[in-house]
């Protein structure tokens, strides 16, 4: 028989000892007021009494708990109130880097406790009237912003941020025949780190809009490609990880999905952990496009067929010589090189000295919203 309180299994016990509560009180040395509360279930089942019953009725007082237990929970919830708010207050406190974006004054609010301005800000940002029509809050297939990879939602706040910081850039008319010229602007830039400052103004030039935006904490975006219009690409960076062929490689993976028209369909291609093996989530469309970018940026920074007839005429051992030598036969800097000896051979200690940075000269002369900058929006 099934038991939903202590109660009712202590009154079965009795009926089939035929004893009464009266003869039970005195067994257990109480009052029978206060067995009667038991039984009702207006008194809890300690874990003393569980012991004693356990050894007046040979059931094991585990057995008495546990029916306290279940009653107790499903006593609390026909008594909570429901608050169909929690979840969500859960993903905005719990899973959106909210101090992150105060500190970032992409919200304007005291702190994390000022909740009416928090929540406020929020509705501001995510362009809604009320919270919990915000983007972060709504299931992946009704979002309004789609993305090749579902995104938490301190990635989507980014490509907000992204996408609010583009919608206000003036740039010179696309084309196609612009993004193939970017390309081929952009390729004898490949040597020094320095020249990385005029990318800004060629993508500008080629109708692209450039955006780099740090990203929020735990984001782990490399870059994204999304269309305003169809006339209209847009490529947003976090520069993560400060290293020109780091760079470079992003920024010609995100270029081949402008050439190729990826996410033309609304879907913006967000990269993460962006030249790794392992991708998850992915459909089949994607996969492949992922794959075609990955293959041109990476004989962008560095010829396949080069970098194999160099690996196999130089391993195991890379001298310094060698590495610069090769890197000046292709007129890219050493980085490129470096990385990709590194990439290729799982030793990432190697030649670590010529993975030079390339934010300082990228930061002057684009449009950025991070490392202290806050980029203004017109809401």
């Amino acid at each position: 028989m099934e038991y939903r309180t202590p109660g009712q299994l202590i009154e079965a016990l009795l009926e089939s000892r035929g004893w009464t509560k009266r003869s039970l009180a005195l067994i257990l040395d109480m009052g029978e007021g206060s067995l009667n509360k038991v039984i009702s279930g207006q008194s809890r089942v300690s874990a003393g009494l569980a012991i004693i019953l356990e050894e007046v009725f040979g059931v094991e007082a585990k057995r008495f708990l546990e029916l306290q237990h279940e009653y107790d929970l499903a006593k609390a919830r026909i008594e909570a109130m429901p608050d169909p708010a929690r979840a969500g207050r859960a993903t905005i406190y719990g899973d959106l880097p909210v101090a992150n974006m105060i500190e970032r004054g992409w919200i304007v609010a005291e702190s994390m406790k000022d909740t009416e301005n928090v929540e406020r800000e929020l509705c501001r940002f995510f362009k809604v009237n009320r919270l919990e029509d915000a983007e972060i809050l709504v299931p992946h297939a009704a979002k309004k912003t789609q993305t090749s990879v579902e995104a938490t939602p301190a990635q989507l706040a980014w490509l907000y941020r992204v996408k609010a910081i583009a919608e206000g850039m003036l740039v010179a008319t696309y084309s196609p025949q612009s993004v193939e010229a970017a390309i081929a602007a952009i390729k004898p830039l490949r040597s020094h780190p320095e020249h990385m400052r005029r990318v800004p103004r060629i993508l500008a030039e080629a109708g692209i809009r450039f955006v780099v935006v740090e990203g929020l904490r735990g984001g782990k975006i490399d870059g994204v490609c999304f269309w305003l219009n169809e006339k209209s690409p847009v490529i947003g960076m976090t520069l993560r990880f400060d290293r020109i062929d780091n760079f470079l490689f992003v920024l010609r993976h995100e270029l081949e999905h402008v050439k190729n028209r990826d996410g033309m369909d609304g879907a913006a291609m967000l990269d993460i952990d962006i030249g790794h093996d392992a991708r998850v989530h992915l459909s089949a469309s994607v996969e492949q496009q992922e794959a075609i970018a990955d293959g041109a940026a990476s004989e962008f920074c560095v010829p396949a067929s080069m970098m194999d007839a160099f690996i196999r005429r130089k391993a195991p051992y890379f001298s310094e010589r060698d590495l610069i030598g090769f890197a000046r036969s292709l007129q890219v800097h050493p980085g490129l090189v470096a990385g990709q000896i590194q990439r290729r051979t799982n030793q990432y200690n190697k030649f670590r000295k010529h993975l030079v940075g390339v934010r300082e000269h990228i930061i002057p002369a684009a449009e950025v919203d991070g490392w202290g900058d806050i980029h203004p929006i017109d809401d």
